[in-house]
């Protein structure tokens, strides 16, 4: 997968707020698929599933079998890519503007 497809799958998978309450839960620790059924009472199962689908796809999650549970577990790295490549990058140029548009102001 390349680069930029693997950047869009990351951006499709925080897009919805749904997935990132997810990822949230599973920040701390891996969590089966029930517990984290369990945790979003307002939704089914199925719609669990999927959502976690998405964020496997975009390679955020990584869901293992033992025995008849499946754990997932977050998997950091692609934040990681997107910080590194996008934010970090404006993060720096947008402090420039202020530092600049500071001593604007003050000079």
């Amino acid at each position: 997968m390349s680069s930029q497809t693997a950047d869009d799958h990351v951006f499709k998978a925080l897009a919805h707020p749904r997935r990132r309450e997810l990822l949230d839960r599973l920040k701390d620790a891996p969590q089966t698929t029930g517990m984290l059924c369990e945790a979003f009472p307002d939704i089914d199962r199925c719609t669990v599933m999927l959502h976690l689908k998405v964020l496997e796809e975009a390679e955020l999650v990584v869901a293992k079998r033992e025995g008849r549970e499946r754990w997932n577990h977050l998997n950091a790295l692609p934040i990681k890519h997107i910080h590194d490549r996008w934010i970090s990058q404006y993060a720096g140029h947008a402090l420039s503007i202020i530092d600049r548009l500071k001593s604007d102001l003050e000079g």
